[in-house]
């Protein structure tokens, strides 16, 4: 048997203690977490070597290790841990010092996860969209423009130049971001490979059409046992957004290729579209926060992390909903404030999406098609031997 060094990362094994995974040491090795994991392979289980591999601090192991993305924080692992341990937070843990590994800039990554970095964070967007309504004259309600009868139009508020060249900036800067980090993770990935015994080759079409088909389904979260709940949770949240992605494109197109400017009457298939996507997107992170809430006390509440990613999407949904609302009754006092803070949070989840929960997205996308390509070529490889 080949020798192997292990070099302990003591600030690293530090790091998880105290970003959420405290109940670390408390692991013994006895393996029920992957006997109640039902995402977990057969032939490969999750998350007791995870949990080993963190106890001796083996950093570089852990950060190639695909399988902390596979793990969905069903939390089963969790709620049936002997010792209390906690393996799904810190996984979840895990992940979140991942997220700041393969973070593009470096810095972003680490104040993202910091609760004492949040007003400056915040303070960003709120100096940008201040200072162009400063520029405007807008920062008085008495001196923004209205429609017709005293309409209240918020392209007058902030002209729509202005919030489309905030946005594309945000928009391109994410991806630039997410572009690095995954270009940098598919090649860790690779580096955790024993290339004597496989080699990457060969289209990976097939692995990732499976891949999405598996997360539009949701299926790994169906798998979930003591935190069922979960999965409807979800579905709303995903698909609520999905369908506000699919309105931002569909307004552009009226106001870009056929020169209709907003509002737009609640009639029209846009704003049906657009409020019962909100309506899914509102109930399903609902959803989520009673869900925790309802399964804390044997799987945790969950961290700063988690918690910064669920608030920031409830208030830009509530806040959405209720600027709409406000603009229809004609609340002038109520209306702008609201969608100002709308703004100012949007801008907050996109500019921040790559070193947030959010990045959860990307990454698990890029582990389940790197796990499943590494799967299908293995089994490929091992057929032709027979």
């Amino acid at each position: 048997m080949a020798e192997q060094v292990i070099s302990p990362d003591m600030n690293f094994i530090q790091e998880i203690l105290v970003s959420g995974g405290g109940e670390l040491k408390k692991c013994y090795q006895c393996g029920t977490c992957c006997v109640v994991c039902h995402p977990t392979p057969d032939e490969n289980p999750f998350p007791r070597k995870e949990m080993l591999y963190a106890q001796w601090g083996l950093k570089d192991k852990l950060i190639a290790d695909p399988d902390i993305w596979l793990c969905h924080q069903c939390s089963d692992c969790t709620a049936y841990c002997p010792r209390g341990a906690k393996p799904g937070e810190v996984l979840n843990t895990l992940r979140r010092l991942a997220i700041t590994e393969l973070s593009f800039p470096r810095f972003l990554g680490e104040t993202v996860s910091n609760a004492k970095y949040l007003i400056p964070l915040f303070a960003l967007p709120i100096v940008i969209f201040l200072s162009i309504l400063s520029s405007l004259g807008h920062l008085s309600i008495a001196n923004i423009p209205r429609g017709e009868g005293g309409q209240i139009i918020y392209a007058k508020f902030l002209p729509v130049p202005y919030i489309d060249a905030i946005f594309t900036a945000t928009a391109a800067f994410a991806v630039l971001s997410f572009a690095i980090g995954v270009y940098k993770y598919w090649n860790i990935l690779k580096s955790g490979i024993d290339k004597h015994q496989w080699i990457l080759k060969g289209s990976i079409y097939h692995s990732v059409t499976k891949t999405i088909g598996e997360i539009l389904a949701h299926r790994q979260f169906k798998k979930c046992d003591y935190a069922k709940g979960r999965t409807n949770a979800h579905l709303l949240t995903f698909y609520g957004f999905v369908g506000l992605a699919i309105t931002t494109a569909w307004a552009v197109f009226y106001l870009y290729g056929l020169k209709w400017e907003s509002p737009y009457p609640l009639n029209d298939p846009l704003k049906i579209w657009g409020n019962l996507s909100a309506l899914a997107l509102i109930t399903g992170i609902t959803l989520v926060i009673l869900n925790r809430k309802k399964t804390s006390p044997r799987a945790g509440l969950g961290s700063y992390f988690d918690w910064l990613l669920i608030t920031v999407i409830y208030i830009i949904t509530v806040t959405g909903i209720f600027s709409e609302v406000f603009r229809l009754l004609n609340i002038v006092s109520l209306a702008y404030p609201v969608y100002f803070i709308h703004l100012v949070f949007v801008f907050f989840l996109f500019v921040y999406a790559p070193f947030s929960k959010m990045a959860h997205m990307v990454y698990r996308t890029v582990a389940m098609v790197f796990s499943r390509h590494v799967g299908d070529n293995l089994r490929l490889k091992y057929m032709k031997s027979k």
